[in-house]
């Protein structure tokens, strides 16, 4: 009886076998958008989750859906009370703030950016802070101060602690951890007592709230612009430090290691954590500073104005979203605004001591002269054109009296490419793999920057066209190779050789069955 099962179940084997090889295992393939899932749909009660096909919430939806099985563990975050920021003018020192909300119950600050830091701090139990009233022309709620006692979810942070920088200057390990940080403006600074509390967000995905804990500067003293209207009510550092609250929100696992900023030309602009930017960006790599990255500094390799590349411009800058203007070393810098005043056919004005720009211009109400662009040049031939190079002036009626190269010099070595070279940009900063990421944008929809903007394909071209050889040649075309296709048959299948196997199938299996009985 074993040796008749066995046979039989050979017998059933090779049929199996033979036959899977000659019908082949198939199963048909449904989009989830296609016209039978929606029919599918439509029977069990409902269709409407279903966008016009090629549209462009078609390609958002599928994106989304993309990204959600690529890095569903990871999310894309901003401040609780919005990822809005706004420059504020002169009042507040030409950077830009956000709202954020810290500790339970949650106070509102409103923080500069700075991406050349890493402490966020803001004024607490103060002994010498700026005045937080005066500026309700221009908000439209008061400035907080911090009080550690009143939040139920604070606790100071002791000497022994790892981020505590100054423990050697603590009378033992218990003692409350102190902060004392000098700014490059002079004289300018802050100092207090570093505290855990929560910092409010939100996610972009479904706008659900996220606490995350983070290290704050009680900040009971400032000093030079700290007092004179700079960041009022605190600053957030964004820096590469382990203190920055992009270091704790990426080493707790609530976003990718990176962040993005965006300035508009009407002092808007928007602040994401999480956000990796777009693979079609320009990029260029971090450089460390005396073999470690402890700040955003990009290589440039040349610095042209117009059509022209002057030599010996070569640079490294900090990209520091908390300098309103750019400044380049004094050689560069030199070289640089003859170059640029050689191409303004335009008077030259005089300028006195109190004027931050040299290189200033007539101008005039009834338009503008053509001004050269200028343009950064890196490693890979990758650029980035300064949407806004020059600085608008008017005089006591209104009216457009002149215009400035907004360069400044610098005595130091390093430069630095600040707010009004990063407006008109999305800028990435991508910790995780150590480059800046960069493309002009309007910083619209940025809490969802994965949109397509594609549209419907023209009538005379197929709706999903391969890349062509040049667009697989060309680097700057961003084309993705197709995927390969599993091979066709070669020919058309038909019922006649399947009715063949499955007539060999039996005929095996008789053949099986006699042999046994023979023997």
């Amino acid at each position: 009886m074993e040796k008749t099962s066995f046979l039989i179940s050979l017998a059933v084997a090779s049929c199996l076998v033979w036959v899977a090889r000659s019908f082949g295992l198939s199963a048909e393939l449904v989009h989830r958008f296609s016209d039978e899932a929606r029919t599918v749909a439509a029977s069990r009660g409902g269709c409407g989750g279903f966008p016009v096909r090629r549209s462009e919430e078609y390609y958002r939806m599928l994106a989304r859906s993309d990204l959600r099985r690529l890095g569903a563990r990871y999310q894309m975050l901003f401040p609780s009370e919005g990822s809005e920021t706004v420059s504020l003018g002169n009042d507040f020192g030409w950077l830009y703030y956000t709202w954020i909300n810290i500790g339970t119950p949650n106070v509102s600050f409103l923080v500069a950016l700075d991406a050349g830091s890493d402490l966020l701090w803001i004024p607490c139990d103060c002994i010498q802070c700026a005045p937080l009233s005066g500026y309700h022309g221009s908000l439209d709620k008061d400035l907080g101060l911090y009080n550690p006692a009143e939040s139920r979810t604070s606790r100071y942070l002791s000497c022994s602690h790892d981020l505590c920088s100054l423990r050697s200057s603590c009378g033992n390990s218990n003692q409350h951890c102190p902060y004392n940080i000098k700014y490059y403006s002079e004289n300018t600074s802050s100092s207090g007592l570093l505290v855990e509390d929560i910092l409010h967000l939100a996610s972009t995905e479904d706008r659900a709230s996220v606490q995350a804990s983070v290290i704050i500067g009680c900040g009971r003293k400032q000093s030079g612009g700290y007092l004179d209207g700079i960041a009022p009510d605190g600053l957030l550092g964004l820096g590469f430090g382990d203190i920055s609250v992009p270091s704790f929100l990426a080493r707790n696992g609530l976003i990718q290691n990176s962040f993005s900023l965006c300035f508009r030309d009407d002092n808007s602009g928007r602040l994401l954590f999480g956000d990796e930017g777009l693979s079609s960006q320009q990029s260029t790599p971090f450089v460390p500073l005396d073999g470690e990255y402890i700040t955003y500094i990009i290589a440039v390799e040349s610095l042209c104005i117009g059509s022209r590349c002057p030599g010996k411009t070569s640079f490294h800058a900090l990209v520091d979203s908390g300098s309103s203007f750019t400044f380049l070393p004094d050689n560069v810098y030199k070289r640089v605004t003859m170059e640029f005043d050689t191409q303004v056919n335009v008077s030259r004005l005089a300028t006195n001591n109190e004027s931050p720009w040299e290189y200033c211009y007539e101008a005039s109400p009834l338009g503008m002269p053509a001004v050269p662009t200028v343009k950064l040049i890196f490693g890979g031939n990758k650029s980035f054109t300064a949407v806004n190079p020059i600085f608008l002036v008017h005089d006591n009626k209104g009216e457009l009296a002149a215009f400035c190269l907004a360069l400044q010099s610098s005595q130091e070595t390093l430069g630095t490419i600040g707010q009004n070279f990063m407006t008109g940009y999305h800028m990435v900063f991508d910790r995780e793999n150590l480059k800046l990421r960069w493309s002009q944008s309007d910083c619209r929809d940025l809490d969802n920057t994965r949109r397509m903007p594609l549209s419907s394909p023209p009538h005379n071209r197929p709706e999903n066209p391969l890349p062509t050889n040049e667009q697989h040649s060309s680097p700057s075309t961003h084309a993705v190779s197709p995927a390969v296709a599993g091979r066709a048959p070669l020919a058309n299948s038909t019922s006649v050789p399947k009715l063949i196997d499955a007539w060999y199938c039996l005929l095996l299996l008789l053949t099986q069955l006699a042999v046994f009985a023979i023997g």
